[in-house]
């Protein structure tokens, strides 16, 4: 349990400590350079450990599985994280951290409407609660100095897609492997970015040797140790626990946004949060709740199972 909680403190505070990372970095590089190399770095380091996710499950991966796991890789880099890397440039961290992670609220309606997980009464009920969450954090009647229109339309738009990532992924994570799926995801949306580059003429390393601790703290710890904390609290627990984690991001945002980039903190932004967080926990607690009412069915058929296979027993005797 103590190896569960430190794991989600850290990815909590890693990924936290994100949007003061990329709005301090986009100012000093190119908004594409500083995302394929995030990504890239982060695929590289959860590689080894998709490698031997991979070997120990024999995985073979079919035309089919790569062909989706680049669009699935394509939805989360090259445009999901490039519009998060564009909006948290035109918006402030604080800003910027709540509205990304309305995304859990948006993988349940998109689940809902392409899967058969659907939403109930709690899950409805959290989602619009996200909604009003995020019209006080946008203030449309009165934004606030440092957000724009387009940084908030980047925001809402990489957390919609980001949401289509999670979604998408769920249909090959469970054969593929979580730390697999994701290396690959990351590299290949990293190399559709250098191609990108390629084609438009933009730096690739210029500008690295100046920036280095923000290129290596949003690669290496991040995106790459974020993400493997994030793992490896759901490997020991379960996914709605290692969850919790973005619930907490909210809140610890705000605080180093204020402390590192001398950002205004306005009562819109913390009634925001607060129902953010509000609406999260609905849909931990409804997670919960289905987890308890799965095992419950388990425990049953399997009761059911060993009841039957005595009678039968009993049965043959007689």
């Amino acid at each position: 349990m103590k190896k569960v909680v430190v794991c989600v403190c850290l990815t909590a505070f890693l990924f936290g400590t994100m949007e003061v990372a990329l709005k301090t970095g986009g100012g000093n590089m190119d908004s594409v350079q500083l995302t394929f190399l995030r990504f890239m770095i982060g695929g590289l380091i959860l590689a080894p450990f998709g490698i031997v996710e991979a070997r120990k499950n024999s995985l073979r991966i079919t035309k089919g599985e790569a062909g989706w796991l680049f669009l699935v890789g394509v939805m989360g880099i090259p445009v999901s994280m490039l519009c998060f890397q564009l909006g948290v440039e035109r918006c402030n961290a604080a800003t910027a951290a709540a509205l990304i992670c309305l995304n859990p609220l948006f993988t349940m309606v998109i689940a809902h409407l392409f899967t058969s997980e659907k939403m109930d009464r709690v899950k409805s009920a959290a989602f619009v609660i996200g909604l009003v969450a995020a019209v006080f954090m946008i203030r449309p009647w009165d934004v606030q100095e440092g957000n724009t229109i387009p940084g908030i339309i980047l925001m809402l738009i990489a957390s919609v897609t980001f949401a289509a990532y999670t979604v998408m992924g769920k249909r090959t994570v469970g054969r593929i492997g979580t730390f697999a799926q994701t290396s690959i995801s990351f590299i290949l949306g990293s190399l559709v970015l250098l191609a990108v580059i390629a084609g438009t003429g933009r730096p690739v390393v210029d500008g690295v040797a100046d920036n280095w601790m923000i290129v290596a703290y949003c690669g290496i710890f991040v995106t790459g140790l974020g993400y493997l904390f994030y793992f490896i609290a759901i490997r020991c627990s379960d996914a709605t626990t290692g969850s919790i984690a973005f619930f907490i991001k909210p809140a610890i945002a705000p605080f180093l946004a204020v402390l590192l980039l001398n950002e205004t903190v306005y009562w819109n932004t913390i009634v925001g949060i607060v129902l953010l967080v509000s609406a999260s926990f609905l849909t931990l607690y409804d997670a919960r709740r289905g987890l308890a009412r799965e095992t419950l069915v388990t425990v049953s058929d399997e009761a059911l199972q060993k009841l039957e296979a005595e009678r039968t027993t009993a049965g043959a005797r007689g």
